[in-house]
């Protein structure tokens, strides 16, 4: 999954300017940026995406990247990252770090040592300490990219069943292919019981929105199986569409799921697999 791609650019725009004082042009043109930043070794350095700002000759690149646990590689990646944005945009570039987890916030804020003297790179980071509470609806739909960081950096807060309801209505009220999107990555970013709780929300279908997000789990699921050919292809979707909603799968369900040759059961798994609260639920 593009994890840049989920967010519509004026929404990105407009959560940006919210949370940091950014010089991004107020108005003008907004496109995806190429997110791979390297030369040689695309893998070694890309970025989860990158948006680029241009009003006239006003440019801003912002590289962002969804840390979900601490990775001691990122530390070098992220100066790269930056200065061959900066060198093939010629402008300036900022990098902006979405955690939802608290501690992994505090090592992404830490100050990078460059080696060289007075340059040191400090991320501005996304998470619970600088997120406003939404639980507004009208709020959220003034700023709905800011609304969707409410919700995937406050896990742990005491009022995230009426953030998660909030955002859940507003999505509602907007374009139902980006609100699948926003939907899925709350899904992807949230842990937890706030996870389930967002879960069975969308498995009740009731918003058009939330029957193409299960739609689109089952058609991944559906089509990795058939690439990997009949009841080992549909084992395998089963597996993935469990991992690619943040479930944990033990290795006895695995096991389970893999040993298992009918393909009518399969098929029956692969589709509660959208709506189970756990990876153990799908046998009930």
């Amino acid at each position: 999954m593009n994890k840049v791609a989920t967010f519509d650019l004026g929404y990105t725009r407009d959560m940006l300017r919210a949370l940091f004082d950014l010089p991004i042009p107020e108005s003008g043109e907004v496109h995806y940026a190429s997110p791979d930043f390297s030369e040689a070794d695309p893998a070694a350095c890309r970025a989860d995406g990158a948006v680029l700002f241009r009003n006239g000759e006003e440019k801003f690149g912002v590289i962002l990247e969804t840390q979900r646990a601490r990775d001691k590689d990122k530390i070098y990646a992220w100066l790269e990252y930056i200065a061959n944005f900066r060198a093939r945009e010629k402008c300036p570039v900022c990098l902006i770090v979405i955690c939802p987890r608290r501690r992994v916030a505090r090592w992404a804020l830490r100050a990078i040592e460059t080696g060289h003297p007075e340059l040191r790179l400090i991320p501005l980071v996304i998470y619970s300490d600088n997120t406003p509470v939404i639980t507004d609806v009208a709020q959220a739909l003034e700023n709905i990219g800011l609304a969707i960081m409410s919700a995937v950096t406050k896990s742990e807060d005491p009022q995230i069943n009426a953030i998660i309801a909030a955002v859940e209505q507003a999505l509602y009220r907007i374009d139902p292919g980006k609100a699948w999107r926003y939907a899925r990555y709350i899904s992807m970013s949230l842990y937890g019981t706030a996870q389930k709780e967002w879960e069975r929300r969308m498995s009740t279908m009731t918003y058009p929105y939330q029957g193409e997000y299960a739609e689109s789990l089952l058609a991944e699921g559906e089509a990795r199986g058939k690439a990997r050919g009949e009841a080992q292809g549909e084992a395998k979707a089963v597996l993935y569409v469990l991992e690619d909603r943040g479930l944990v799968v033990s290795d006895q369900v695995r096991e389970r799921v893999m040993a298992c040759q009918d393909e009518a059961i399969l098929r029956a798994w692969l589709r509660r697999a959208i709506v189970v609260e756990s990876a153990k639920a799908l046998f009930d």
